[in-house]
């Protein structure tokens, strides 16, 4: 007998955005997950956390009741209510805080626990309408992406299904292996049927380094230098395309004298990799005019990141690489989709003199640093979705004392008992992806894919949406998408962002929205206004500022900042917090395989660094 077969997208926080097939069982619970064959960039391939889905949604320690806690802060201590105590109670609570602190003192706060448009977003429409305070989403992707855009003025890039058409690919700061397996299956194809080279830049040597031709392990946060080096070998060496530099770059002349002392010795002292294979690198990418550079989020997420993406980034444009299928840069396409979010995340009620707040700084917020909250009144209450930021928000001994706080009210709608629920006054019960409808782009393709609701969620547990309504309902919040369902929601911003309707998605389940190749290559000039790849670009133009401490100087042209700490001997080493294979953040960590094939936390340190200390492998430190 064929099991039902059902179609969604993984929600999360990956660039692959992977378009699912669900089979359902007997029983009517999720069976087998797999890869959509169909789909031309997925192509049948997830990752295995995904594949073992069922172990997840199914599990028996998932949140389905409403919470109060009874104890203090760290206690642990809980007792279930009925929904509509939970709900009351928190919105009691944040009208009271609204009514002595104002409405800046509530903070919504939320990041990437899914990346449905709808269910991640909507609670934007809450802040706006009630004026609370905004949120900075910086923990992940705001350094790379305003590197990338400071170069070719638009987030997107060159077709990543092009990876099989290239000679070489230099993936650059991501292990794909572990984290973005379809880049890896089209790198296979391009491997298979033509020979192409893979080159892997990364701080440690990986699965994916592994399954290189060529690995160059480059000292954290030293990127930039790398690219410098090698730029400065593809002047000298005759590789720079002048006639592609004249006709779509800014300032070729300046670049060129500039990297005259970024020699391959300069670099070299900087970040680690000896001249000899920077040399080699850049021979091979000079010599390969269809190489196509991946680049990943790892080295960006430095104080010098943003300005690594764009040294990076401009190798391509010294070759010309553009040009050629199979050549250029892709990093992520968000700026493909013209997505109209008005009825989603409330814009048209967005009041800009509304502070904003820094998501990486809530451990310095929650504690009352005046140079974070500014002179807007304390944070006392947190709305938390679809993010655990007392396990991965940085400044980790902050964000614990500010969670701490006895005056602080916290409520998590969460999916588990998270670190960050632990510690919360309010605990909401939250869907899983396949229990709700929503939508999904692709970061690191170029698809909108529809994930409707598949089954029906444990008794207790609501949506993201369906909370957020019914707290705005209670605090008096007004706007239309309040009153609409996510169905509702998903069809509208479909039709205002012309992608048509939300009909039309259910019957393609997925809509194809690359470019045109002269778009996506910027054939036609790049996106700034002198259609111009910017070497030298206007940093002040991108936002947020800050790329590092505020005496920084900036760089005229692409240039390795030393803004990171940097090793001393009290302090010799460098942490690197690289995904684990089987884990997404704090995601996954529940699921019995995962937590079979990841073992214990371990490090990986250099063996003559473990030498030099006294340690040896396997010894638990």
């Amino acid at each position: 007998m064929n099991k039902p077969i059902f179609h969604s997208a993984c929600p999360h926080d990956c660039p692959s955005t992977c378009a699912l097939e669900i089979e359902l069982g007997q029983d009517g619970q999720i069976d087998r997950v797999r890869g959509a064959i169909e789909n031309s960039y997925t192509n049948g391939v997830i990752c295995s956390k995904v594949a073992r889905y069922s172990e997840r949604i199914h599990h028996p320690d998932r949140l389905t009741q409403p919470l109060r806690r009874k104890g203090g802060k760290q206690s642990g201590d809980f007792e279930q209510i009925s929904w509509e105590s939970a709900l009351d109670e928190t919105a009691d609570r944040l009208l009271k805080e609204e009514q002595r602190y104002g409405s800046e003192a509530i903070w919504p706060y939320f990041f990437a626990g899914t990346m449905g448009l709808v269910m991640r977003d909507g609670i934007d429409r809450l802040r706006h309408a009630k004026r609370y305070s905004g949120e900075h989403k910086t923990i992940c992707t705001t350094p790379s992406f305003n590197g990338f855009i400071a170069g070719t003025g638009k987030l997107a890039g060159v077709d990543p299904r092009e990876m099989a058409d290239s000679d070489q690919v230099i993936i650059w700061g991501t292990n794909a292996a572990s984290t973005q397996v379809n880049v890896m299956s089209h790198v296979l194809k391009g491997r298979q049927q033509r020979g192409a080279r893979l080159v892997v830049v990364d701080t440690y040597n990986n699965a994916t380094a592994k399954q290189a031709d060529l690995f160059v392990c480059v000292r954290p946060g030293t990127d930039g230098a790398l690219a410098c080096g090698i730029m400065h070998v593809l002047f000298r060496d005759g590789y720079a395309n002048w006639e592609y530099l004249t006709q779509y770059t800014d300032d070729p002349e300046g670049l060129e004298q500039h990297l005259k002392s970024r020699t391959p010795e300069w670099a070299s002292t900087i970040c680690g990799v000896d001249v000899a294979t920077i040399e080699k690198l850049s021979h091979m990418i000079g010599s390969t005019p269809r190489t196509y550079f991946r680049l990943g989020y790892g080295f960006a997420r430095q104080r010098n990141g943003a300005f690594n993406m764009h040294a990076v980034a401009s190798i391509a444009a010294v070759t010309g690489s553009w040009l050629n299928r199979g050549g250029g840069a892709f990093h992520n396409n968000g700026d493909i989709y013209h997505w109209d979010k008005t009825l989603i995340e409330g814009l048209d009620v967005c009041d800009s003199d509304i502070r904003v707040l820094d998501q990486s700084r809530i451990g310095a917020i929650l504690t009352g640093d005046i140079q974070d909250i500014g002179d807007g009144p304390p944070v006392t209450a947190l709305f938390i979705q679809n993010t655990n930021p007392m396990s991965v928000a940085p400044d980790q001994n902050k964000v614990h004392e500010g969670f701490f706080r006895d005056d602080l009210f916290i409520c998590v709608h969460e999916q588990f008992m998270t670190e960050t629920a632990m510690v919360a006054d309010i605990v909401l019960p939250a869907t899983m992806f396949l229990e709700h409808d929503d939508v999904y782009q692709g970061g690191g393709h170029q698809h909108i894919i529809l994930g409707p609701k598949i089954i029906d969620p444990p008794e207790g547990c609501r949506s993201n949406h369906e909370v957020i309504c019914e707290l705005a309902h209670r605090l008096g919040a007004k706007h239309q998408g309040f009153h609409m369902s996510a169905r509702e929601l998903i069809d509208q911003t479909l039709q205002d962002s012309g992608w048509g309707s939300l009909e039309q998605l259910e019957g393609s389940r997925w809509i194809d929205c690359q470019p045109a190749f002269e778009e996506a290559h910027y054939v036609g000039g790049f996106a700034h206004k002198d259609k111009k790849y910017h070497f030298s670009p206007d940093w002040t133009e991108l936002e947020p500022q800050g790329f590092g401490p505020k005496d920084s100087v900036i760089p005229k042209y692409p240039d390795h900042v030393a803004v990171i700490e940097e090793s001393t001997a009290d302090m010799p080493f460098r942490l690197v917090t690289a995904p684990a294979r089987h884990y997404l953040n704090s995601s996954f960590n529940e699921t019995p395989t995962s937590i079979r094939r990841e073992k214990q936390p371990t490090v990986m340190v250099h063996p003559e660094d473990l030498s030099a200390i006294g340690v040896h492998n396997g010894d638990e430190v």
